[in-house]
Order: C-alpha cells, then structure tokens, then sequence
C-alpha cells in the first residue's frame, strides 16, 4: 500500500477501495457512515489484501 493510498484511506475511505469492487466499495461506504474509524479500518483492510 502506497502513502497515496494510505492517506486516501484516511481521509475518505470509500474513495481508497474504488477498485476492489462494488462489494468492497458498498460495505467501505455503509461503515463510514456508521462511524469514521469503522471506515477507515476497512478501508485499510481491503487494500492491505492482495
């Protein structure tokens, strides 16, 4: 995971796992707006997966 990617996770998750997929992209997106740091955790997650 790049810093660039890294930030994005940060700052707006759904953003950072635009190519994982729309699974990825929906449940991203479902947790941010439960909770900032949910978001951020899954974000982080998805992109440290090959």
């Amino acid at each position: 995971m790049g810093l660039f990617r890294a930030i994005l996770c940060i700052l707006f998750p759904p953003l950072a796992v635009i190519d994982r997929g729309c699974g990825a992209v929906l449940l991203v997106f479902i947790l941010t707006c439960c909770g900032w740091i949910p978001g951020v955790i899954a974000a982080i997650v998805f992109n440290m997966r090959k």
